[in-house]
């Protein structure tokens, strides 16, 4: 299902490589994302190439969408690439191509400041920022301290001089050789990024003289590069720490009846795996033998463990507590619903949320301006208010360590990452950022009712035995048996309702479409609907009264007659679930509409609506009427989201401005239909998800806040007061580090804050 309309960036489980960006104005080594149509029309790779032999590079400098950026450019040129595939949280780039464009591909990319290594397909590393560059910042720190004492107290000698221009150009080089060379790459490209900009900088101050501070500014924003990259990776990976709570190995039963234990990835389909109590499920799989409760939190976000028997679903990563359990494996160690779930967030951190577009556009006039104000200042001071011509160049540079707007698009991905992540923490999968940031904005939900509101299984609701001369525990005996040899749903529901031993039957007789007839203790019985005993003349107005109270209710009513009355009448119904009822209460409290579309008749629908406390219920409708609904919908309120099953409710789902698929734990289909999918069944999930949202946006605005104020601050001092390039370190790298910690606070997200 593809949707239409007002949808965007609609991603399925097994999407292709997000669209292809350019970013400029932006060289941190951390997480933004200024984008800007792509210079090289290189087409994406499809997922499964790094597991079909297509070289895969690990380059641990590149984490940001500007880096990926240098290095299309650096590629563009290059004939005989099929395809790039860039996995930022990895730092990975795969690329198809012929022997000798590869070769040619990977000198590019080394001229260009980045220097990839080559992994397996099997091992792509999930590197973060390691422990050595940590220590090589410190290292360049006390290097810099070094040449700041010298300056300050050593005597004003050639020698001590000297010997303090070393140390501080050794602190450079420490600190800042990776800046240099992909800010020279940058600007032989014509590009003004912060690597750019901090090159030029720390090589104009050391030039008139402020060896130290050049120093010390490369040294300070070499660390906070690094801890800020830490924590940007903090968010990425959050997600991914689910991949570790998937087990290695599994235990499976072979050919003669023992158990091996054996890597996971190597199970087959259908083999047969055991898990003990305690014990983490390696792989996806049914349940053939055993029970258990098992804590599926990781997939589904369900707090309570959940009973398992025969013929019950498991998923990799969660935990079977109780009793031994023995399943069939129905997904491969790649393909299991948390791997998918986990692939499915990571691409959606590739799609841009409306507050970051409008971040990337503010940014792209933003750097030229403040460049341009640069200029002026070391050209015009001099000569407008009589500074002299170093005081003006100092002042100019330090505006350029100013300039760039690291914290300004850092304030948007970074926050979003870290909802994502959130969120499917919860069991509420949301496949990208567009979606995460436009729930808030949701003024109704459009429900289906089965499966949805209800439980999905008809369930024996109301048992009515009428006077005759037959005991009450033999008529509830004669109905169990003749409903157990009966396969509609519900005839099983009224048997597993009774729950009561079966009595022997003999001339049982199948009447399609009323019901069925067999002989029990000599007496002829006949178990159907209403039809049916209209049809043996057995009705009247006391039993079209019984049966009017019913039907008004929802339910479906079966009776059990002899020849000569009706002896019960039995009421079955598709029961609401406890949680839906709270999700609308939820719902209300928000300021949010909730409307049902069901495909039941309008009394059904009604009914159900009335118990569930839903706003609007319509009935009778067909797949093209709830599309239709849909757009009623949005003409009236506003936007709006359909909840459903992801098959049925395909148009529906399509059209509204975000589609919920519910209950979709394993079902591939729902998965892809959805723009939101809830990993159980659980409608609370809803409005939490529209917190979740009002939360983030409130959040990305603090952050862009934060960063334009703070820049702001410091270029009015840099320009009228006496700002050095160690405040614009702390202007440009204190506020990244502030807006990604802001961001970061929404992993604690727990869904209990409402923020309207």
């Amino acid at each position: 299902v593809s949707n239409t309309g007002n949808k965007e960036n609609t991603m399925s489980l097994d999407p292709t490589s997000k669209p292809l960006q350019e970013t400029t104005h932006c060289g941190c080594a951390s997480s933004c994302s200024a984008a800007v149509p792509a210079a090289a029309d290189i087409p994406a790779a499809p997922d499964l190439a790094q597991s079909d032999g297509v070289p895969v590079f690990l380059i641990t400098t590149m984490d940001c969408p500007t880096e990926e950026n240098d290095i299309r450019r650096a590629l563009a040129s290059i004939e005989g690439i099929h395809s790039l595939r860039f996995q930022l949280s990895a730092r990975t780039v795969s690329i198809d191509a012929t022997t000798e464009a590869l070769d040619a591909a990977l000198a590019a990319i080394r001229k260009a400041g980045f220097d990839p290594k080559p992994v397996s397909a099997g091992q792509v590393a999930k590197e973060n920022v390691g422990a050595s560059e940590l220590w090589r910042g410190i290292l360049a720190l006390g290097l810099a301290v070094g040449a700041e004492a010298l300056d300050f107290f050593a005597p004003d000698t050639l020698l001590f001089k000297g010997f303090g221009m070393a140390l501080a150009v050794a602190a450079i080089w420490l600190s800042g050789i990776s800046t240099y060379s992909k800010g020279l790459a940058a600007l032989r490209r014509g590009q003004l990024n912060m690597n750019a900009l901090m090159g030029v900088a720390v090589t104009g101050a050391f030039l008139i003289g402020q060896w130290p501070e050049a120093a010390m500014v490369m040294a300070l924003y070499a660390i906070a590069e690094l801890i800020e990259a830490r924590s940007v990776d903090r968010a990425r990976n959050a997600i991914k720490g689910l991949l570790d709570l998937t087990p290695q190995t599994a235990e499976v039963r072979q050919a003669d009846g023992a158990w091996l234990e054996v890597p996971a990835a190597a199970v087959k389909l259908e083999s047969c795996v055991r898990v003990k109590p305690g014990a983490r499920i390696p792989l996806d799989g049914q349940v053939t033998a055993g029970t258990s409760a098992v804590n599926q939190a990781p997939v589904t976000g369900e707090s309570i463990p959940i009973d398992k028997a025969a013929g019950d679903p498991v998923f990799a990563g969660t935990i079977n507590e109780t009793g031994i359990l023995e399943f069939r494996v129905t997904a491969a160690a790649a393909d299991t619903t948390l791997a998918r779930i986990i692939h499915a967030v990571e691409q959606a951190q590739g799609t841009q949320a409306p507050t970051q577009r409008f971040v990337d556009r503010f940014a792209a006039i933003y750097t030229p301006t403040v460049f341009a104000l640069a200029v002026a200042v070391a050209a015009l001071t001099p000569w407008l208010l009589d500074w002299t011509w170093t005081q003006s160049l100092y002042k100019a540079l330090v505006l350029l360590v100013i300039a760039c707007p690291c914290a300004l698009v850092l304030a948007t991905p970074v926050t979003v990452v870290s909802g994502l992540a959130a969120a499917a923490r919860r069991g509420i999968l949301i496949k990208g950022g567009v979606y995460l940031e436009e729930a808030r904005k949701l003024r109704v939900i459009a429900l289906d009712k089965t499966g949805t509101i209800t439980e999905g299984k008809p369930r024996l609701v109301a048992t009515e035995i009428l006077p005759s001369t037959v005991p009450e525990s033999q008529v509830l005996a004669w109905a169990a048996s003749l409903a157990r040899h009966s396969d509609h749903p519900v005839s099983k529901a009224i048997a597993t309702g009774l729950n009561l031993p079966e009595n022997g039957l003999s001339d049982f007789v199948a009447l399609p479409g009323r019901g069925i007839e067999a002989r029990a203790d000599g007496q002829l019985l006949i178990l159907g609907n209403h039809r049916l005993i209209e049809e043996r003349a057995l009705c009247s107005a006391e039993i079209e009264a019984r049966l009017q109270a019913h039907e008004t209710q929802g339910r479906t009513v079966t009776m059990l007659a002899s020849e000569q009355q009706v002896l019960a009448i039995f009421a079955v119904a598709d029961t609401i679930k406890e949680s839906s009822r709270e999700a609308v209460a939820d719902l209300h409290r928000l300021g949010v509409v909730s409307v049902m579309l069901t495909g039941d008749n309008v009394a059904t629908a009604a009914s159900i609506a009335k118990e569930a406390g839903i706003d609007d219920a319509r009935g009778n409708l067909l797949p093209e009427d709830k599309l239709a609904a849909i757009e009623d919908l949005q003409r009236r309120y506003g936007p709006t989201a359909m909840t459903g099953d992801g098959i049925n409710d395909a148009p529906a789902l399509a059209r509204a401005d975000i589609g919920v698929a519910m209950g979709a734990a394993g079902t591939d289909t729902a998965m892809e239909a959805a723009d939101v999918v809830i990993m159980n069944d659980d409608l609370r999930r809803i409005p939490e998800t529209i917190r979740l949202s009002r939360r983030t946006h409130a959040v990305l605005w603090q952050n862009i806040g934060l960063a334009i104020g703070i820049k702001s601050i410091f270029l009015v001092l840099a320009i009228f007061g006496n700002a050095t390039m160690w405040m614009a370190v702390f202007a440009d790298m204190g506020a990244s580090l502030l807006v990604v910690g802001n961001g970061v606070r929404i992993l604690r997200w727990t869904g209990d804050k409402d923020y309207r």
